[in-house]
């Protein structure tokens, strides 16, 4: 029986308490090693020069060289998986989204508040995010930039009328995701035309202040209207609905036609918030066989619950397959479960949606 090897990892970040924190907690899993630690992106160039980890966990906010160009540098002299390390805000938001254009596979919130009472929770994301992407091969991409054609967006642009959408087979493409996945619904979401006639729901697992950012950038790349969800809001043919970080989004019928959006804490022990089963499972049930739902990329099996109910009411289900995944988990537990009606390569899901729709 072969040895397991031991992921080395090389801890960035301008705070000595923070280097100290991350380095503790990886520590603590006997399959990961901090290599050494660096106060800022130019000593992190030199060590991971010097030092090969496997993983590297990088701050945004640093001096001399921050976060951002010190990805740059990385990705194109020395490609691996890198972590950022990003504060729950706005604009450590756009910073992250930043990143993860650039070739970042995930995030790690920073949570200093938190870090005291609730460090075991801290502690199972960050090994488990170290672990996942650990050895995943890195394909070189070019960042995005906001298309002129997109950027000014027609209101005259013909849309969906209210009667297609109420007869119409599929009312509405349901897509969950996690680690790896705001780019993978990026690149979903920018291969779907401006005349789609469907609803999409997104549940990307994702901090409180990072959903409205996020739907703010798919909404300057893609062709469709996105924007994140509010309260009362109503599931409409060719826009794109991001379910808010923090709480739950359910769907509920309003009448005849309309299905509004009803955001809600429970259950308040829920691991995620938003979850893709219970947004996914509240999809079905208003619109039984006229549903695509759509797993991305992510850790664990959030997803199968609500795609089992989809495929139960009539809809159909598409799986992204393992070899384009960050982490191939949320896709091989509905795939596992035997629920996929396609699985398909990333850059194809677009056109098995369309197929469908």
């Amino acid at each position: 029986m072969t040895e397991r090897k031991v992921i080395k990892v090389l801890v960035v970040d301008d705070s000595s308490f923070m280097r100290k924190a991350i380095k503790g907690m990886l520590e603590e899993d006997p399959g990961i090693k901090v290599v050494d630690t660096a106060r800022d992106g130019a000593e992190a160039i030199e060590k991971i020069e010097a030092l090969a980890p496997d993983v590297v966990t990088l701050d945004v906010e640093m001096p001399r060289m921050n976060g951002i160009e010190a990805l740059r540098v990385i990705m194109e002299r020395h490609p691996l998986p890198v972590l950022m390390v990003s504060s729950l805000t706005e604009e450590g938001a756009k910073a992250t989204f930043e990143a993860l254009d650039i070739g970042a596979l995930d995030y790690i919130p920073k949570q200093l508040e938190d870090l005291s009472f609730n460090i075991v929770k801290i502690k199972a994301e960050l090994i488990d995010k170290v672990k996942a992407v650990a050895g995943r091969g890195l394909r070189r991409r070019s960042p995005t930039t906001p298309a002129a054609a997109f950027l000014n967006k027609k209101e005259t642009a013909a849309r969906p009328s209210c009667a297609r959408f109420a007869s119409q087979r599929i009312a509405i493409v349901a897509i969950g995701a996690s680690t790896g996945g705001p780019r993978a619904v990026q690149d979903v979401l920018c291969a779907l035309p401006g005349d789609f006639h469907a609803g999409v729901l997104v549940v990307q697992h994702m901090p409180r202040n990072f959903t409205a950012p996020y739907a703010e950038r798919l909404n300057g790349l893609c062709k469709l209207r996105v924007r994140e969800a509010r309260e009362g809001d109503v599931i409409t043919p060719g826009e794109v609905l991001v379910a808010p970080g923090g709480t739950q989004t359910r769907l509920k019928r309003k009448g005849a036609i309309e299905v509004g959006l009803v955001m809600e804490d429970s259950p308040g022990d829920a691991i995620y918030k938003p979850s893709v089963d219970i947004s996914l499972t509240s999809v079905a049930g208003c619109f039984p066989d006229r549903a695509v739902g759509v797993i991305l990329t992510g850790m664990g099996s959030d997803g199968r619950e609500g795609m089992r109910a989809i495929k139960k009411a009539g809809g159909k289900v598409v799986a992204q397959d393992e070899a384009s995944c960050v982490v191939y988990g949320m896709p091989k537990a509905v795939v596992d479960a035997g629920l996929a009606d396609k699985v398909a390569p990333l850059d194809a899901i677009a056109g098995e949606v369309l197929n469908m729709v």
